[in-house]
């Protein structure tokens, strides 16, 4: 898909210093694009990595996706049920715009409500991904240009600022030095815990005000 094959070669460039906020929410846009794209072809919607792909074009960025795509695969190999259907999780039709929106968006704020931690990060792409696959299988593919820009709207609002203390992006390729298997019970663990926690917080949530 067209919309998938977008990459940010301006947002590949800016590792050499301290990101802005506007840089740090185009790299989290370019990763949520590449993050989906994966998640889809790993569904089996059939369609082919784009040959310009974050991944695919290498560079810090496309190291950076690859880590969290293999970050985000691990999760849904920890705790499946938390990041599939996930529009059914949250009782919510993928074919409004300003219900997927607000959707995405209060589950972040709940996955988030006490402290950010990379492990919380990754589960929102996790939850990105899972809700994506929703909407294309709904025959509402136009809906990944929502979420993708809700996930920079949020970084805007919310992560900017914890990701320049830890110095961008990059800082996230820290969390695979550590190869041990045991590595699957600290902290990716944890994240896909909070992460169902918070989806069926969320889910009362949402029926309490229907």
């Amino acid at each position: 898909m067209e919309m998938l094959r977008r990459s940010s070669v301006f947002a590949a460039e800016v590792f050499d210093r301290s990101p802005t906020d506007k840089e740090l929410v185009s790299q989290a846009k370019a990763l949520c694009r590449d993050y989906i794209h994966s998640r889809l072809n790993r569904a089996g919607i059939g369609w082919s990595k784009p040959e310009h792909g974050l991944v695919a074009s290498g560079g810090s960025l496309g190291e950076i996706s690859s880590v969290l795509i293999w970050l985000g695969d691990e999760l849904e190999y920890l705790r499946p049920n938390v990041y599939r259907n996930v529009a059914r999780q949250l009782n919510i039709t993928v074919a409004s715009e300003n219900v997927v929106s607000d959707a995405f968006l209060a589950v972040a704020a709940d996955i988030f409500s006490t402290g950010v931690t990379w492990g919380k990060v990754v589960s929102l792409y996790a939850v990105a991904g899972g809700l994506a696959v929703d909407c294309v299988k709904h025959g509402h593919p136009a809906m990944v240009h929502t979420i993708v820009d809700c996930m920079g709207e949020f970084v805007r609002k919310s992560l900017a600022s914890w990701l320049k203390r830890r110095g961008g992006w990059v800082d996230v390729t820290k969390c695979v030095v550590n190869t041990d298997p045991s590595f699957r019970s600290h902290w990716l663990v944890a994240a896909a815990c909070t992460c169902g926690h918070y989806l069926k917080a969320i889910v009362l949530y949402l029926l309490r005000d229907k």
